[in-house]
C-alpha cells in the first residue's frame, strides 16, 4: 500500500484534492470514479526520510490503544457509524503507526470490509485480543460497549505499566549516579593524588594500591570496558529475541529473589483480566486461552497456557488444567474453580484481576521503598572506600612531615 495524492473534478465542475491509500494508480482511479469524481491528476506521495525514521521507531503502546478505544466508544455512543468514527480517529491519531493503519482501515471499510478484518491486517498495531473483541462486538451489535470495556482494560494496563517503570526508574537513576561518581573519582580525582603520592615518596598502603590499579585500568582501557558492556547488552538482546532465550529470561523474571512474588502477581492479573474479557465477549474457552496466552507477555507462561488449552480440549476442567502452571498463585486456581461451579467464570476472573491489580500496586510501592535505602548504602560504601583509600597515604605524609 502507498499513499497517492489526487486532484479530481466533481459533476458540478469543482476541483477537489485529497489523499488515498492504494496499491496502484489504477486502484486510485477506481476509488475516485466510485465517488462520482473525474480523475485529473494522480501522483504517489513521497514522504521525507525523517518521517520514515520516526515511523520506524514508533510503537503503539497501551496508552495509545486506550485513547483509541475510548474515543471510538464515545463516537459510537454519540450516534456516529463505524466509517465516520474511523474517519475522525485517523485525523486525530498522534501515533504515526496507528494513524497510518487507520488510513488504510478507512479505505478498506469503504470497500465493504469489516472493521475487525481490516484491523487484523496490522498485527503490530492491534493486539489479537482487541481484534477478536471487535469481531465479537460486530457480530452481537455491541461494538460500543466492547470498545468501552477494552478502553478500561488498556487504561488499567497503562497504569500498571507506568507503576512498574516508575518502581525501577529510581533505582536505575541511583545506579547511574553511583557509576558516574565512581568513574569520576577513578579517572579524574585519583590520578591527581597518585602524582602527589609519587612525588612525596610515601609508601602506599594496600587499599590505595588496589584503587590506583583500578583507576589506571579504567583510564587506559575505558574503550575495551565500554565495548564489553555494549557486547553484553547486545548479546542479551539478541538472546531474548530467540524463543528459547525468551523462555529462559522470562523464567528468571518469575524466580528472581525480591521481585518473584510481584512478577507472578502481574502474570496472574493479566491472565485473569484477559480471559474474563474474552469470555465476556462470547469467545469460546478454547479460542480464549489461545488469545490470552499472547497477552501475558511471558514466553514461559504462554507455552504452559497452550498446554492447559490442550487439556481443556480433552475435557479436563480449566481449574485442573491450570494446575501445572506452578507460577500462578494458589488463589487463582481456587477462584477459577468457583467461577466454573457457579457459571460466572468471567465475572469471578474480573474480580480476581482487580484483586491482583491492587496487590501489584502495593508490592511495587514496598519494593521501591526497600530498594532505595539499600542502593544508597551500597553507593555510600563504594564512594567512601575510594575516599578512604585516597586519604590513607595523606595521613602517612602528615606523620612524615611531623
Amino acid at each position: 500500500m502507498a499513499i497517492f495524492k489526487y486532484k479530481a473534478m466533481t459533476k458540478e465542475g469543482k476541483f477537489l484534492e485529497g489523499e488515498v491509500n492504494a496499491s496502484s494508480t489504477n486502484e486510485v482511479v477506481a476509488i475516485i470514479r466510485g465517488r462520482d469524481y473525474l480523475p485529473v491528476k494522480i501522483e504517489e506521495k513521497v514522504e521525507s526520510k525523517k518521517i520514515d525514521i520516526a515511523k520506524s521507531f514508533a510503537k503503539v503502546k497501551s496508552k495509545d490503544l486506550a485513547v483509541f478505544c475510548r474515543q471510538f466508544a464515545t463516537l459510537l455512543d454519540a450516534g456516529a457509524d463505524i466509517l465516520n468514527s474511523v474517519d475522525l480517529l485517523r485525523k486525530q491519531a498522534e501515533n504515526p503507526k496507528l494513524k497510518d493503519s487507520l488510513e488504510v482501515v478507512y479505505e478498506e471499510i469503504q470497500k465493504g470490509y469489516t472493521l475487525s478484518s481490516c484491523m487484523d491486517k496490522f498485527k503490530e498495531v492491534y493486539p489479537k485480543l482487541l481484534v477478536n473483541m471487535v469481531r465479537s462486538g460486530e457480530e452481537t451489535g455491541q461494538l460500543g460497549s466492547v470498545m468501552e470495556k477494552m478502553a478500561e482494560q488498556y487504561e488499567r494496563e497503562h497504569r500498571i505499566n507506568s507503576k512498574i517503570k516508575g518502581a525501577f526508574m529510581y533505582p536505575i537513576i541511583l545506579i547511574i549516579v553511583c557509576v558516574s561518581a565512581v568513574t569520576f573519582l577513578l579517572t579524574c580525582v585519583m590520578p591527581t593524588f597518585v602524582q602527589m603520592f609519587e612525588d612525596s615518596g610515601v609508601e602506599l598502603p594496600g587499599p590505595t594500591k588496589v584503587v590506583m590499579g583500578i583507576s589506571n585500568g579504567v583510564k587506559e582501557h575505558w574503550y575495551i570496558i565500554l565495548l564489553v558492556i555494549i557486547c553484553i547488552f547486545g548479546g542479551l538482546k539478541a538472546f531474548a529475541k530467540r524463543e528459547e532465550g525468551a523462555k529462559i529470561i522470562d523464567k528468571m523474571k518469575l524466580q528472581f529473589p525480591g521481585v518473584k512474588k510481584t512478577m507472578r502477581k502481574i502474570v496472574a492479573m493479566r491472565f485473569s483480566r484477559g480471559l474474563s474479557t474474552t469470555l465476556y465477549s462470547g469467545v469460546s474457552m478454547i479460542n480464549a486461552l489461545s488469545i490470552v496466552s499472547r497477552v501475558i507477555d511471558n514466553k514461559l507462561i504462554e507455552v504452559k497456557i497452550m498446554k492447559a488449552r490442550e487439556s481443556v480440549i480433552k475435557g479436563v476442567t480449566l481449574s485442573e488444567s491450570l494446575r501445572h502452571i506452578t507460577e500462578f498463585p494458589e488463589m487463582l486456581f481456587a477462584m477459577t474453580k468457583i467461577g466454573e461451579e457457579s457459571g460466572r467464570l468471567d465475572d469471578i476472573l474480573e474480580k480476581t484481576a482487580t484483586f491482583y491489580e491492587q496487590e501489584v500496586e502495593e508490592s511495587l510501592e514496598k519494593m521501591t521503598s526497600m530498594m532505595e535505602p539499600i542502593l544508597i548504602v551500597i553507593m555510600g560504601i563504594l564512594i567512601g572506600a575510594i575516599v578512604v583509600a585516597m586519604a590513607m597515604p595523606m595521613f602517612d605524609m602528615f606523620k612524615t612531615v611531623q
